[in-house]
């Protein structure tokens, strides 16, 4: 599978913080005094995620990255890694190491982790962007028969671990992030070529590491939990009241975009925008689009965006 142009990485600093356990994360870097992005990567995903959309922030924003306990090299070492376990690791990132209020920005269980963390720690954000965000089933969308499949699996653990177990087994770590991104993505030949690379590393990498399918699996089904109590879930979404951004794949075979729109009205104050042709990754298959979306409400948002240039994150050394 070919991909896009090869404009080489950002100069992200890898770092790492004690909070109970090594947490890894990666600042981009930005102006000094800007607003500081939190970005909070999906299921199965990593801070590898946003490689490809932080380089077109940092020229205005300070965006800063994390991998969740049991994603990506922040091993759990015994920590929970449920959505509720990781918000509460989010909570810590953002209070002890960035400083609040931050403009958080997630995407799949991010998006989630993200609306979660805004709703029970409302001072910690002053404004949220939604890239393609767990959401609750839409009556007007059908699930994809093989995301459906997949996701019914992971509440059986026994016929979950089998299934995860099968296909490690007869993928190489090429083909298994190979077929993550065609999963997510209309098109992955957009994806840049290092950000690929990087998946593919991290893929090999994680294979070292025997608990990486039980982790995954309970994330999931604390996901899933949290989408079938679809009334506290909306609640939540209409007690945000910071500025917020919802950005979705019109082809997101994850979260159907009819649940995007339902979220949309039911909270008529968010921005809104679709991206035509598009997965559920825009921030990996569209940088570009993506960027545009974000900074252009920034700017609509000054004030929020000045409540998010007061951390106390260091200066970035590159």
């Amino acid at each position: 599978m070919e991909h896009g142009s090869d404009d080489g990485p950002d100069l992200a600093v890898s770092r790492w913080v004690d909070l109970d356990g090594p947490v890894h994360y990666v600042d981009h870097g930005g102006p000094q005094g800007a607003p500081i992005l939190v970005c909070v990567h999906g299921l199965g995903g990593s801070l590898l995620n946003w490689s490809a959309l932080a380089p077109l922030l940092t020229g205005t924003c300070r965006v800063v990255a994390l991998d969740l306990a049991g994603f990506g090299r922040t091993r759990s070492r015994g920590r929970a890694v449920t959505v509720q376990a990781n918000q509460a690791l989010l909570h810590r990132f953002v209070a002890e190491v960035v400083g609040a209020p931050v403009i958080l920005v997630g995407n799949s269980m991010g998006g989630l982790i993200a609306i979660l963390q805004a709703a029970e720690q409302p001072e910690t954000a002053a404004g949220l962007v939604l890239i393609d965000p767990a959401l609750s089933l839409s009556r007007s969308g059908r699930p994809d028969p093989l995301v459906f499949s997949t996701f019914a699996a992971m509440m059986v653990p026994a016929v979950g671990r089998s299934l995860l177990a099968m296909r490690r087994d007869r993928q190489s770590a090429e083909e298994a992030a190979e077929a993550m991104l065609r999963l997510c993505c209309v098109d992955p030949s957009r994806i840049p070529a290092h950000v690929v690379r990087q998946h593919v590393e991290l893929a090999g990498q994680l294979r070292e590491h025997p608990d990486v399918d039980a982790e995954l699996m309970t994330a999931a089904q604390s996901l899933l939990w949290v989408l079938v109590d679809r009334r506290r879930y909306a609640a939540m979404q209409r007690g945000i009241d910071v500025p917020v951004l919802l950005l979705h794949g019109d082809q997101d075979r994850l979260v159907h975009i009819a649940a995007a729109r339902a979220a949309a009205r039911a909270n008529p104050d968010w921005g809104f925008e679709v991206a035509e042709g598009v997965g559920h990754v825009p921030q990996l298959e569209v940088p570009g689009w993506t960027a545009e979306r974000i900074l252009d409400w920034l700017a609509e948002h000054p004030g929020n965006a000045a409540l998010a240039a007061h951390g106390f994150l260091q200066p970035a050394s590159h």
